[in-house]
């Protein structure tokens, strides 16, 4: 018997999005981390912005993003504490077709073996809207890089066991394609 040939790496195109009252894209530390990480992997950058902690501007750029073919995966930072002008969440939760519980579950792991308790003052969240990876992540450098480095890394690698977000990409549509051959909308 022989063994198979190790998958290929498979590149995704990412956009990351800076949620910020205080900062510029020049200043934006966590955004660059996270694009610098992104390219480093081997991924495409395809759109990168800042915005301001307002509900309507970080919808309105996500739902950009989430519609436009040539991305895969959305990454916001910022914005997810627990402040009157932290509404990252309250903005991008309404736009999740699908959540995913269990990212926010490993984030706050990793987190704590950085930062111990304080890291219960994050609501990172992550989910699917338009069949696109949605990361709501805090805006500090730090998290970024945990957040990074100790999931999505991984999970954004074709080559990483036992299973990884690259590989179940082109299902992320099948209750549409279901749907069409049914004759309903979803």
């Amino acid at each position: 018997m022989t063994d198979a040939p190790a998958p290929a790496f498979v590149p995704v195109r990412f956009a990351v999005l800076t949620i910020s009252d205080s900062r510029s894209l020049a200043e934006d530390r966590s955004g660059t981390m996270l694009a610098e990480r992104i390219e480093k992997a081997g991924h495409d950058l395809a759109a990168r912005d800042l915005v301001r902690d307002d509900v309507a501007a970080i919808q309105a750029v996500v739902n950009r993003w989430t519609s436009d073919p040539g991305i895969d995966a959305v990454i916001t930072t910022g914005g997810t504490g627990l402040t009157g002008r932290d509404v990252t969440v309250e903005a991008v939760e309404p736009l999740l077709d699908k959540r995913m519980d269990g990212f926010s579950t490993v984030f706050h792991i990793v987190s704590y073996g950085t930062i111990g308790t304080s890291t219960i003052q994050s609501r990172a969240i992550a989910g699917i809207a338009r069949e696109t990876f949605v990361f709501c992540l805090p805006g500090s450098p730090g998290a970024c890089r945990d957040a990074w480095d100790g999931i999505l890394a991984q999970q954004f690698d074709y080559r990483h066991a036992p299973c990884n977000f690259v590989e179940i990409m082109p299902r992320l549509d099948e209750h549409l394609k279901r749907a069409k051959l049914r004759g309903t909308d979803v």
